[in-house]
């Protein structure tokens, strides 16, 4: 199967005031039609500038500096302004993390969702206005009719993230591209925003990207999951290898750290010890060897090679070489038994 979106070797920096950010640095992958692809890691760890660097919204300090960007089989990595914003909509649409800065509080929800089915799909008037109110009902929005005309600040903060979904569904994409889409929620609306998002995925035969830091948000949406860390892969996988098993360390140390109902009483939630490297001046080993517990002489002087597990896992740690002394890692032991 072709794949609908290709980045192949993709490196971008920030120029920033002490220097040059290395932000996202050799990172490939690929997404096929109808899938959901989740970009999992902590803050800072290049995820949204990924996502950014594909839409060309980056800001004007950071650059593409190597590698490529291919659409439906096309080469978008040199496409200008212009060029991108026929892509913008018609074939990627983005959903930010906080709904309230990405909508206009002095236009009525009712014309902002107008506004992107008159754009993208040409119609006008009452044609326009009734495709408007049949995407707000299908997110869930109660008496469309009646809070058409009502303003952002009227709805909570799922209901302006539900029309935030209407709007950039609204524009027909082939990719939608959620940033870190239910940060600002809490629980139980979290749940609600993701199992909107799969409805919509069906309905409108949507592929997805799912930017988040927490891997707990993707386990039942993703098919597949991309963990990031200093701007790199460490490690890729089906969505029940990742969580079943972990291959790389500091994938192992985020699912310890989701918040389970069984433990004890007074138990303290697990973390991860330490701060993410400076990007301006990355390690030339593995970028995770200062908080890794299992952190050996050879991971802080060279960069781990990328092994292959089967069935597309893959995963850059020096743990999984046979002669390691920190080959008893818990995490480790199938490996090696597979190997």
């Amino acid at each position: 199967m072709e794949h609908l979106l290709e980045v192949k070797n993709l490196s971008v920096s920030i120029d920033g005031p002490a220097g040059e950010v290395q932000a996202v640095r050799d990172v490939s992958f690929s997404l096929k039609k109808g899938e959901v692809l989740a970009i999992v890691g902590e803050s800072g760890c290049g995820k949204s500038v990924l996502c950014k660097s594909i839409m060309k919204l980056l800001p004007p300090s950071a650059k593409i500096k190597e590698g490529s960007i291919c659409v439906n089989g096309q080469d978008i990595t040199c496409y200008r302004e212009k060029e991108m914003q026929k892509l913008r909509g018609r074939v990627f649409s983005m959903i930010f993390q906080d709904p309230m800065t990405s909508l206009n509080p002095l236009k009525t929800i009712g014309k902002q969702n107008q506004e992107a089915v008159e754009l993208h799909q040409g119609l006008k008037g009452k044609a326009a206005k009734e495709k408007t109110l049949e995407y707000l009902r299908d997110v869930g929005i109660t008496d469309a009719e009646k809070r058409f005309d009502q303003y952002p600040h009227e709805f909570s903060g799922g209901m302006r993230q539900r029309v935030v979904i209407a709007i950039a569904v609204a524009c027909n994409p082939q990719i939608l591209i959620c940033d870190e889409p239910t940060t600002a929620l809490d629980v139980t609306i979290q749940a609600q925003i993701l199992e909107l998002l799969k409805e919509m995925r069906v309905k409108y035969n949507l592929t997805i990207i799912l930017i988040t830091h927490d891997l707990g948000v993707v386990a039942n949406i993703a098919d597949r999951i991309v963990v990031m860390y200093a701007g790199q892969i460490v490690e890729r996988g089906t969505s029940i290898e990742v969580f079943h098993h972990p291959r790389h360390p500091y994938t192992n140390a985020l699912l310890e750290a989701v918040p389970r109902l069984d433990l004890q009483n007074k138990q303290q939630l697990a973390s991860i010890e330490g701060t993410p490297p400076d990007l301006i001046a990355p390690p030339k080993g593995c970028p995770f060897c200062t908080r890794c517990k299992y952190c050996m002489e050879i991971c802080c002087e060279q960069q781990p090679p990328v092994l292959n597990f089967g069935d597309g896992h893959e995963a850059s740690c020096w743990l999984y070489q046979l002669e390691t002394p920190a080959a008893d890692a818990p995490f480790t032991q199938e490996a090696h038994y597979e190997g």
